[in-house]
């Protein structure tokens, strides 16, 4: 997924980036509401970290506005604001969660997970996919039994694949929620993620729709 950091804490912001970018995940990462609203102007992301105290302004007025005008991205709090009625005034806004700070960057992944797995239709995390099984909450694979290893690129081309089984994706749409703004990437590189893929799934898992785009087949 290609997530939008929005926190205004140098070292809470960092740590939490990097979390994010090892479980494969693609980060933009700004310390204000008004750069975040650049941000989601330009790009389409799939989930938003959403700080509720920045310095040009409160997370909650900018996510009811954010909602108002339809935009739909699953959005997590992160706060240290932890009263009930904090938490109530998060929730009735439109965020899918809310994660009192501080908190264990373990849990954030998983809470990441969760919310994505219910935004794609599935909250199942165990799927089976012809001789695939994939756990998504513990990011394991086994192919006709045997463990597959996929790295976090490739866990993260999958997933996205996999939220819609039997549609394509563009090239480009797939490299905006694999990449970042500040990631460089060669005119080749999806193709290569999308080869390893194949040797590691199969090299009918992944179908190659050409002049459109990329799908998964159906279970």
């Amino acid at each position: 997924m290609r997530i939008l950091i929005v926190e205004d804490d140098a070292v809470l912001g960092a740590a939490v980036r990097d979390q994010v970018a090892a479980d494969g995940h693609s980060v933009d990462w700004v310390m204000r509401l008004d750069l975040a609203t650049e941000a989601l102007a330009v790009a389409a992301f799939d989930l938003i970290l959403l700080d509720l105290m920045l310095p040009d302004g409160r997370g909650i007025p900018f996510l009811k506005t954010l909602r108002s005008r339809g935009v739909a991205t699953p959005v997590i709090i992160l706060t240290a604001l932890d009263q009930v009625s904090d938490r109530i005034d998060g929730l009735n806004a439109g965020a899918d969660d809310y994660l009192v700070k501080p908190f264990d960057l373990a849990e954030l992944t998983a809470r990441i997970g969760s919310v994505a797995r219910r935004y794609a239709g599935n909250p199942n995390p165990v799927l089976s996919l012809g001789e695939l099984t994939i756990d998504l909450a513990a990011r394991e694979m086994r192919r006709a039994g045997k463990s597959v290893a996929l790295t976090a690129r490739e866990w993260a081309l999958f997933e996205l694949l996999l939220s819609r089984p039997g549609q394509i994706f563009p090239k480009r749409d797939l490299e905006d929620r694999l990449y970042s703004f500040d990631d460089e990437i060669g005119s080749n590189t999806l193709e290569v993620h999308i080869s390893r893929l194949r040797k590691k799934l199969g090299a009918r898992v992944i179908e190659t729709e050409r002049g459109l785009g990329y799908r998964l087949v159906r279970p």
